[in-house]
């Protein structure tokens, strides 16, 4: 099944096209980069899955998500500071053989996730 995740900007209604994200493992207190990506036209990885079920393994994950590059990016007055930046996400995987789904619904003042289907 794998893990998979998803970005709506729920300013403009549409999905996060061109947000970089990148996945890390965080297990026993050291972080490791596992890849790095750009959502696609429907807010997604391109390839698919992040992880797929053969990878993914009990433990701890982050998800770094570039909110304030995705706004600048597409037009967004922003203060600077930006509120938000990149919004980082820890979460856990307890059962490999189950999907995992990493949604997130942003804007450059708030965001909300969940696990998904």
């Amino acid at each position: 099944m794998g893990l998979s995740t998803h970005v709506l900007d729920t300013m403009h209604g549409c999905p996060a096209s061109g947000m970089a994200v990148q996945l890390y493992a965080t297990n026993d207190s050291a972080t490791k980069l596992i890849k790095t990506f750009t959502l696609n036209a429907d807010g997604r990885n391109p390839n698919g899955l992040l992880l797929t079920t053969e990878e993914l393994q009990v433990g701890t994950y982050r998800l770094v998500f570039d909110v304030g590059g995705y706004f600048k990016a597409h037009g967004t007055a922003l203060p600077e500071p930006n509120f938000l930046s990149q919004v980082s996400l820890d979460f856990g995987i307890a059962s490999p053989a189950q999907h995992y789904h990493v949604p997130l619904l942003v804007s450059p003042w708030s965001y909300s996730t969940y696990r998904g289907s």
